[in-house]
């Protein structure tokens, strides 16, 4: 359902239900005309508020909408940057933690080594 549908069903509603209290009330020619135009005041009022209201709802979508195109696209300049300094600070100890990690497997590889060759002695000696 749009808003202005909705708005204007609201403000028909509330005239006709204005309209049906002041025609069923028990009053005088004078006061029914002097609360009919009390009623029509007060509802021209609530309009423009209504109106007022649907405008600065608006603007502020508006002014959202503006601030996301702004804000996101720095915030997404902004941490590419930050993720492609990371990497380029971090990439030397990368290098350093993969030469250590082959350092360790040469070390474990010649472990197994001398293991192997321990067991081989051991089995010819027995």
């Amino acid at each position: 359902m749009k808003a202005s549908t909705f708005f204007i069903g609201l403000t028909s509603g509330l005239l006709g239900g204005a309209a049906a209290i002041l025609l069923t009330t028990p009053q005088s020619g004078k006061e029914l005309r002097s609360s009919i135009k009390a009623a029509k005041n007060t509802a021209n009022n609530q309009v423009k508020d209504l109106k007022q209201q649907v405008t600065n709802i608006k603007n502020s979508i508006k002014n959202i909408k503006v601030e996301v195109n702004e804000t996101i696209p720095k915030f997404v300049e902004d941490t590419k940057l930050s993720v492609s300094e990371w990497q380029e600070e971090t990439a030397p100890i990368q290098e350093q933690l993969q030469q250590e990690i082959q350092a360790l497997q040469n070390s474990v590889e010649e472990i197994q080594q001398q293991v192997n060759a321990f067991q081989n002695r051991k089995v010819k000696s027995e």
